[in-house]
């Protein structure tokens, strides 16, 4: 873990990391995090998902808070998908399916707020 010192910068200055095969056209971006940043509590990430990717199908022993930046997406939760525009809120507890996918032709970018490491059991 980083010691905290605090930070400020543009979003486009951290690093977008490729998510991988099961996640084609999905990056995130750890905003604010214990390993970089110091932050004890709480991680920020910018996720953003290019037109006709998705992120994984899958699920952990955390919470995320989401907030929809700009494009249109969808996410998958409790059995069913829920389409999602720039403003949107999404909640997804602990130990739910979900997956997110780009519904539209522009990227589609979300915040998403997760426990830092350290607090996350099985992660």
């Amino acid at each position: 873990m980083a010691e905290a010192k605090g930070k400020v910068c543009h979003y486009t200055d951290v690093p977008a990391v490729a998510v991988g095969e099961q996640g084609p056209g999905a990056s995130l971006r750890w905003l604010i995090d214990d390993t970089h940043d110091g932050a004890p509590v709480y991680a920020l990430r910018m996720v953003e998902i290019e037109p006709g990717g998705h992120s994984p199908h899958h699920l952990h022993a955390y919470e995320h808070e989401n907030f929809v930046v700009e494009g249109r997406g969808r996410v998958f939760m409790n059995g069913a998908w829920h389409d999602l525009k720039a403003g949107d809120v999404v909640f997804v507890p602990a130990d739910v399916e979900h997956e997110y996918a780009n519904a539209g032709d522009t990227t589609f970018k979300f915040l998403c707020g997760i426990p830092v490491a350290k607090l996350r059991p099985n992660t």
